[in-house]
């Protein structure tokens, strides 16, 4: 039977066999699920919470909840830029282009390089990143841009 809490026999158990959707048990399906990027982003929202509680010296719940709500933000800040780094990445190879190509690169090389000028001149590491970040999306989307026109001009000649 799909959709049942209990055991495959019948017999009342919550996590015995857990929640059935089809033949799969829960746990089996998040079991299966489990992959490294998870344990990655576990690492960024600890590491988010150290931060800020390193920050705030002495642990109260005050400062713990912050801790919290500064992990959650940056996960989710650091899920938005691999997930656009991938988007663009990915549109770009379907688009017939390959991750060497020149046009590819031209992004990461200008965001490091301002990133870089950004951390020098101003000392501030957060500066730097966010200034390297902001280019990548400028750079990336005129490239994206630029590559779209040229496949469609180069499906259209076809």
């Amino acid at each position: 039977m799909t959709g049942r809490l209990g055991r495959r026999d019948g017999a009342p158990g919550l996590f015995a066999e857990g929640i059935e959707w089809g033949s799969v048990s829960l746990q089996s399906r998040l079991r299966d699920r489990r992959r490294p990027w998870h344990g990655l982003m576990v690492l960024v929202l600890v590491a988010g919470m150290g931060v800020s509680l390193s920050r705030a010296g002495t642990v109260t719940t005050r400062t713990a909840v912050g801790a919290l709500v500064s992990g959650l933000f940056g996960l989710v800040i650091f899920q938005f830029t691999v997930g656009n780094v991938w988007g663009y990445a990915v549109e770009y190879h379907n688009a017939g282009g390959s991750w060497t190509d020149l046009p590819f690169l031209t992004p990461f090389g200008l965001a490091g390089l301002a990133g870089v000028v950004a951390g020098v001149w101003s000392g501030r590491a957060g500066l730097a990143l966010w200034v390297a970040f902001w280019i990548f999306v400028i750079v990336a989307a005129a490239v994206a841009v630029g590559v779209w026109v040229l496949a469609g001009y180069r499906n259209a000649e076809a």
